[in-house]
């Protein structure tokens, strides 16, 4: 098949990946592309190419599918590259198409603008799949391998710009499928023989899980297990489950739990070190680990039985083993839920009202984007219910500053449903011009600017472990105004007794709107909140 240029193959790859909205920067060394998406499908024209990754990330994590970004060559596409961090971290689907000089200039280093040293190179460290368009003959099937390669985490395809502009032929090729590992009946037989031993098991359900939902539930029903879960993979079943202790697995109550079971079964989770104590929560000795990743197995935490294979048909033959728990279990896991949701909501002091008011005014389908700021980590990642996972869009490589540009594209890929940000004053002012995205584009999204005049978590870590504080405190605008600047409305927190009122109106409008949570006036938590890593102590 023939198109008049570049800009038209890319609209049809990405209308047979099913991709309606693209995020980026328009460029001379995009232009054609950018027309074309522009004029076919839906371009949203971010302020930073870190955005434009991180808005193409989040709508794919909000579909359950890909997402693409647009940059420009260069300094572009170096700014695209910590968000494209972002991605490989947490292994979403991003199509990154980045520009390129004129292809007969590549690589000769004589200063050509927007050209950078070894740029194919610099992607190839932040993707799991690098490719350049070589000629007019290839871009429809490098496309296409790279939107398949980005499954597993992102994948970017760099684009001379004469290659962008010249007639391109099209041979539709059809990448070839790798066959699914699954473990052998064997394998399988011996961990079902475990599995069948339990009488006090466990589950713990990370982002490789998320893709067994129909599988877990009914194998926590058979079983009677408790499911703890990663940050990741909070929603695979409902936190609504009276069996889903959740993202909680460091508290006291849950290291006791973990202490007492007596088969442990792990699904797709890479046990990251602030979900473990930095690798000290013990874990029971009887595991049955499954995996996609065959390097994750027994990589953290020693396996008996790791089972390298999909989640949903390896969990599923699994469950033919199933037999109920112990009477008291299942009651003993409902007492653990309950428990260290109540420890926290008392910890939380007065955050605790707009946690409540969240729920209580989103409903069940919502999204919920949170970027790197107290209110997430202390309880955004762990007490505001989750019922789904594509609603859970968080950075989990834990960089500051991506929750705007992630909201405004979970909420362009889900226009139906609200979807709410959880921003620090700290982490907005990275990409403040995002404010002008959201006023542009007028998605239906309430932006909660938790407000402390700085960056509060590294705060509470030097007034625990340090005599002076060093770069937290900073300037942050007056927020009414910068609003009103934006042409966005604005809504403040002031008061524990706000918080219902005014994110039930917020939540309600179907635009934009930014409410600033004015945390000196709300009042402190009745713990400080530092995070999960380990400072020397002097």
């Amino acid at each position: 098949m023939r198109y008049p240029n570049g800009g038209d193959l890319l609209v049809a790859v990405l209308r047979e990946l099913g991709i309606d909205t693209v995020f980026g920067i328009v460029s001379v060394h995009n232009l054609p592309l950018v027309e074309a998406v522009a004029r076919e499908l839906r371009f949203v024209p971010v302020r930073h190419e870190a955005s434009a990754v991180n808005a193409a990330d989040a709508y794919g994590r909000a579909r359950g599918s890909l997402g693409c970004a647009l940059t420009s060559t260069g300094t572009g596409a170096g700014n695209a590259a910590g968000s494209l961090i972002e991605s490989l971290s947490a292994g979403s689907s991003v199509l990154h198409v980045t520009g390129q000089v004129e292809s007969e200039f590549l690589g000769s280093g004589r200063g050509f603008i927007h050209e950078t040293k070894d740029q194919l190179g610099m992607l190839n460290a932040v993707s799991v799949h690098a490719a350049t368009v070589p000629d007019t003959e290839r871009a429809g099937r490098i496309l296409r391998e790279a939107a398949r390669a980005a499954l597993g985490g992102p994948a970017s395809v760099e684009w001379p710009i004469d290659l962008q502009y010249a007639p391109q032929t099209d041979g539709l090729a059809v990448p070839v499928l790798t066959a699914v590992p699954a473990p052998t009946d064997g394998e399988l037989a011996a961990a079902g023989a475990l599995l069948a031993s339990a009488r006090r098991p466990l589950v713990w359900a990370g982002g490789g899980a998320t893709g067994a939902r129909r599988a877990l539930a009914p194998f926590l029903e058979a079983t009677g297990a408790g499911l703890l879960t990663s940050n990741s993979g909070r929603g695979t079943v409902p936190e609504d489950h009276d069996q889903v202790i959740g993202n909680f697995a460091t508290t006291p109550a849950a290291r006791a739990l973990l202490a007492d079971a007596d088969v442990l079964i792990t699904i797709g989770t890479h046990f990251r070190s602030n979900e473990t104590a930095d690798y000290t929560l013990d874990l029971p000795a009887a595991h049955i680990q499954i995996d996609l990743d065959a390097a994750a197995l027994g990589r953290v935490y020693p396996v008996t039985h790791p089972l390298h294979g999909d989640a949903a048909p390896t969990l599923a033959a699994l469950a033919r083993h199933a037999v109920p728990a112990e009477e008291g279990w299942r009651e003993r896991v409902r007492t653990v839920r309950a428990e260290v949701r109540a420890a926290l909501h008392d910890a939380i002091g007065p955050q605790a009202a707009i946690c409540d008011a969240l729920r209580a005014a989103l409903p069940r389908e919502a999204v919920v984007a949170r970027d790197v700021t107290i209110p997430s980590s202390s309880w955004g990642n762990r007490l505001l219910e989750m019922y789904d996972p594509r609603d859970n869009v968080f950075p989990r490589g834990g960089g500051i500053g991506q929750g705007l540009g992630m909201g405004i594209g979970a909420a362009l890929a889900r226009p139906g449903a609200p979807t709410v940000v959880l921003a620090g004053d700290g982490g907005l002012a990275v990409h403040l011009g995002e404010l002008l995205t959201l006023a542009q584009e007028r998605p239906r999204l309430t932006l909660l600017v938790f407000n402390d005049g700085g960056y509060g978590v590294l705060r509470n870590m030097q007034d625990r472990y340090s005599e002076r504080r060093s770069g937290v405190d900073l300037v942050t605008p007056d927020f009414e105004l910068l609003a009103r600047a934006c042409g966005l409305p604005y809504l403040r927190i002031a008061a524990a007794e706000d918080a219902a009122p005014v994110i039930g109106q917020a939540v309600a409008s179907d635009g934009p709107t930014l409410v600033e949570v004015d945390l000196a006036a709300l009042g402190p938590m009745k713990t400080p909140f530092t995070p999960p890593v380990r400072i020397p102590v002097q």
